[in-house]
């Protein structure tokens, strides 16, 4: 259960604010050359699928359904941290912009991680 549900804590809040920012911010911001449209399809999918893996983890039927779940949205988080890492390494988006997104993006797979082994025990 949730007990942050609603509040400013609510990890499905961050999620969801993290990946609609990161989309606005980050992945819109790409110059769409030839050598750049991977990467933007890369991270598009990574991004979306950490929201759209939480919220079915929100309405999971088990608790080993939740757990598998939030494996995905974990996965999907350190891909996304991949990708944001690249975009900021190889100078496609400058280093203060990109920055946060990275640290969003590492507290939230930490986040995740806890909740994982609090609903295994």
């Amino acid at each position: 259960m949730n007990k942050y549900r609603d509040t400013d804590k609510d990890i499905h809040k961050r999620i969801y604010k993290f990946v609609v920012n990161c989309f606005k911010e980050i992945v819109r911001k790409i110059p769409k050359t030839k050598e750049n449209l991977p990467i933007i399809e890369q991270i598009s999918s990574s991004l979306t699928s950490m929201g759209a893996n939480d919220q079915e983890a929100d309405g999971a039927s088990s608790s080993k359904d939740f757990i598998a779940k939030y494996m995905i949205v974990r996965k999907e988080t350190k891909e996304t941290k991949y990708w944001l890492s690249f975009i900021r390494d190889t100078g496609i988006l400058p280093k203060d912009l990109v920055n946060p997104y990275i640290q969003e993006a590492h507290e939230i797979q930490m986040i995740v991680s806890s909740i994982m082994e609090n609903a295994r025990h």
